[in-house]
């Protein structure tokens, strides 16, 4: 009896290749679709495993970069990384909207914190960093935390890893401040309101944001690194600051002149 083979191919056909479907039934039926379903029913473009997990048509997300006003706060969020690429994300944050802006980010790999730093530094010294717990992990060989790598550096980290004001009971508190799903569903009910934007040129963000999903109802932690500093600036977005006057920036904390150099 010959050998049987089979090879298994993803054939994608959108409303497009149904010749059957007039301009007028699309229109239809692209307004009483979801628009996170739009490009899979409209194009045929599968949604990764079980669900994005920001399921909110990426149009509604993008604005065209301008100036930012001084008025309104920034703060950068980081996601540690070696292997798989370190990441920042820049946000700016309008209060008299409450809306987030994302207007920069950048992924490293293999970079120390000595080599990082100033590339966080040159998007403004003074901005505060968000940092994830493994920041309060030693380094083998100095015994150093990781955060304070950054910090002796030269970076303005944050003096508490990212996490939500504490509510509730104390032991409520431990278990909510840093939840990673409070942290998305924060960042999803903004993108649903419409008070959470992101600069149309921030390419890498909307990769990330594009591939983010769920499979078997866990986050697949694989190119979300862009996505966990995000998570991190949102989770910690009360101690944002406004750009400072000129003259001599201190940060009492450690007596440092980012002038001086």
């Amino acid at each position: 009896m010959p050998e049987v083979t089979s090879s298994k191919y993803l054939v994608m056909a959108g409303w497009n290749d149904v010749p059957h479907l007039d301009e007028k039934t699309k229109a239809e039926l692209w307004d009483s679709t979801p628009p996170h379903l739009r490009d899979a029913r409209s194009k045929g473009i599968p949604v990764l495993g079980s669900g994005l997990i920001f399921p909110v048509d990426e149009a509604l997300l993008k604005v065209d970069p301008f100036d930012l006003p001084d008025i309104w706060p920034r703060i950068c969020g980081i996601d540690f990384g070696w292997d798989h690429p370190s990441a920042n994300t820049w946000l700016a944050w309008d209060r008299d909207s409450d809306t987030v802006y994302v207007y920069d980010c950048v992924r490293v790999r293999e970079k120390t914190p000595l080599e990082q730093a100033p590339a966080i530094m040159a998007r403004g010294p003074w901005i505060p960093v968000s940092w994830p717990h493994d920041g309060l992990q030693h380094d083998k060989g100095s015994g150093e935390q990781l955060a304070e790598q950054y910090r002796s550096a030269g970076v303005n980290m944050l003096y508490e890893r990212a996490q939500y004001p504490e509510t509730g009971s104390e032991d409520e508190g431990k278990v909510s401040r840093s939840s990673v799903e409070a942290g998305l569903l924060d960042m999803l009910g903004r993108m649903q309101k419409g008070k959470f934007k992101v600069f149309s040129n921030m390419d890498d963000w909307f990769m990330e944001f594009r591939m983010y999903h769920r499979k078997d109802g866990k986050v697949v932690k694989e190119r979300d690194d862009l996505m966990a500093s995000t998570r991190y600036a949102i989770m910690m977005l009360r101690h944002a600051i406004c750009p400072p006057d000129p003259g001599p920036l201190i940060d009492h904390r450690r007596n440092y002149d980012w002038r001086a150099g």
